[in-house]
């Protein structure tokens, strides 16, 4: 019996709408997976905006990260608790300050992956690097102040 050979599906990339953060590739990837597990089928060139990508390609790439120690267990438990809400946390509400500082390191490893695989595309809009950075310390000072040590375990 002849061995099947497997080719790889080539689409058409013109029309192919590229994300413009992290945030809303993940905020796309948990819809895909609600929708995938009411039984939809999900493909990356079959909905009204072509994405460069497909669920898979990002699920394979938090692994890839995970396998690297760059994400961590909470990590994805704070992505999916507030990915479910459709939400990011508030770095100011006391009780979401751990969780937003966890939920801006995954979303900061998940979107250099992302540019590299041209998934995400940043506006060519020169970034203030001062302005980042003192977000992030502002959001680790709160995060020690309340001294927020909140389990996610129970929320699921």
């Amino acid at each position: 019996m002849p061995r099947k050979t497997y080719t790889p599906v080539h689409c058409d990339l013109a029309g192919v709408q590229p994300f413009q953060n992290a945030e809303e590739v993940w905020f796309w990837f948990v819809q895909a997976n609600q929708a995938k597990l009411d039984g939809a089928r999900i493909s990356a060139t079959a909905s009204k905006i072509k994405r460069p990508c497909e669920p898979i390609d990002i699920l394979r790439i938090m692994d890839r990260l995970h396998r690297d120690q760059r994400l961590t267990i909470e990590h994805f438990k704070v992505l999916r608790f507030y990915g479910l809400r459709q939400e990011a946390p508030d770095p100011w509400r006391p009780r979401e300050a751990k969780a937003a500082l966890l939920w801006r390191e995954a979303l900061r490893s998940l979107e250099d992956r992302f540019v590299q695989k041209k998934i995400v595309v940043r506006p060519d809009v020169p970034r203030d690097e001062k302005n980042l950075i003192s977000i992030d310390i502002a959001t680790e000072r709160l995060a020690r102040r309340w001294n927020v040590n909140h389990d996610y375990q129970g929320a699921y």
